[in-house]
């Protein structure tokens, strides 16, 4: 199932996929979506958040067990991050069906929009405001690249933004969330087992330094005489790693933004986007702190530490994991499953094996044995859930 869906999106100069939120693309994604759920005669809804839904039983009574993950992507990403969860999610659901499985409550699959958060700049964008931990007013007035707002974009796809905002109606449906995605890291592979549960999220966040210079010629302007902004901001990046290797933590500048953006022009002003994530809440924040001592930071986006239910957690562990239990291990990948699980849902993750533990990468890889575990393993789970 993985590929079709393979198809959409994706960069044939690099075999990375661009899938930008409420883009083309997107909608294409949607389309796919819906198309699997009808395949399957599941009742599909959209949230006022743009989130889609895809029901076998009605919630409306009582609260459905949900699995799934999303479709977007890190520009230039991989086929496995998120899309893996989604499709492993249809496919345990015609797993459970050629069992004969009959769910004793509702079973949904969800398909998040906006996780990666890479035309906005704010992760998780669909659970966030699913849960109200942003607010609506400052998702609708994000920009993109192009200066285009979410308000925008969500007009222009048939949507109302001013709409979007907590929904505790769609929130009394999800009574327990598991999401299944491809590990982002090594730990299975170290352990030799193609499924493990996650037990915390790291915290993390995003901050974006403004360096402001003067915008000079290249060739004419003496060296003595120029405010070149990209001196700081590459200060900034080597301090940036000193204290996160200081500190037991990772820091990493992934973007930035040159204005005028000339080749032969000394920059007025340079914008860095910084992301920090680590075991310890403190590491991090001393890090950025002692970053942006005398700058101009903004931050972005924070999402603090998530410790998944201790007694979902091991359920899962003992239901995945078939004769032996299935590792548990932490993550320092944001999810939506962590967004849920922080606003009190129950909720848990399952993870896939990754031969090499490349991730937002087109590198990205998962052995088909091991996503078929996957999806074993998740039928299995949905179906305990479910009785």
């Amino acid at each position: 199932m993985l590929e079709p869906l393979a198809r959409i999106g994706r960069d044939p100069a690099t075999g990375g996929y661009v899938r930008d939120a409420w883009s083309e693309v997107d909608m294409e994604l949607r389309e796919w979506f819906a198309g699997e759920a009808a395949r399957r005669g599941l009742d599909l809804r959209e949230d006022r958040n743009g989130n889609l839904w895809a029901w076998w039983g009605d919630p409306a009574g009582r609260p459905g067990v949900v699995t799934g993950s999303h479709l977007d992507s890190v520009r230039q990403g991989g086929a496995y991050d998120g899309p893996l969860g989604v499709v492993s999610a249809f496919a345990a659901i015609d797993l459970l069906k050629n069992r004969g499985v009959t769910p004793g409550r509702p079973l949904g699959v969800v398909c998040f929009t906006d996780e990666e958060g890479a035309r906005f700049g704010v992760p998780c964008m669909g659970s966030r405001l699913l849960t109200g931990a942003v607010q609506p007013d400052r998702a609708r007035a994000l920009t993109d690249d192009d200066g285009d707002t979410l308000a925008d974009v969500m007009t222009r796809a048939g949507r109302k933004p001013y709409g979007i905002g907590r929904d505790d109606e769609t929130l009394a449906t999800v009574g327990t969330f598991v999401e299944l995605h491809v590990e982002q890291g090594r730990g299975l592979v170290d352990q030799g087992r193609p499924v493990g549960v996650a037990s915390t999220i790291w915290p993390h966040g995003r901050w974006r330094f403004d360096f402001r210079g003067r915008a000079d010629h290249a060739g004419t302007t003496r060296l003595a005489d120029r405010d070149d902004p990209m001196l700081p901001f590459a200060r900034m990046v080597l301090a940036a790693r000193a204290s996160a290797e200081r500190r037991g933590v990772v820091a990493t500048v992934g973007k930035v933004r040159l204005s005028p953006g000339n080749a032969n022009a000394v920059p007025g002003r340079v914008s860095a986007w910084l992301d920090a994530r680590g075991a310890d809440e403190r590491d991090v924040r001393d890090l950025v702190a002692e970053l942006a001592e005398g700058l101009d930071v903004q931050e972005e986006s924070w999402t603090p530490v998530v410790c998944f239910d201790a007694e979902l957690r091991d359920r899962l562990a003992r239901v995945a994991g078939g004769d032996t239990p299935a590792p548990i291990l932490p993550t320092g990948a944001g999810h939506d499953a962590g967004i849920m699980a922080a606003a009190g849902v129950p909720a848990g993750m399952l993870f896939v094996r990754n031969p090499t533990g490349v991730s937002h990468s087109p590198d990205e890889h998962a052995e088909q044995a091991d996503c078929e575990s996957g999806v074993v393993a998740l039928a299995d789970v949905l179906e305990d859930l479910c009785r």
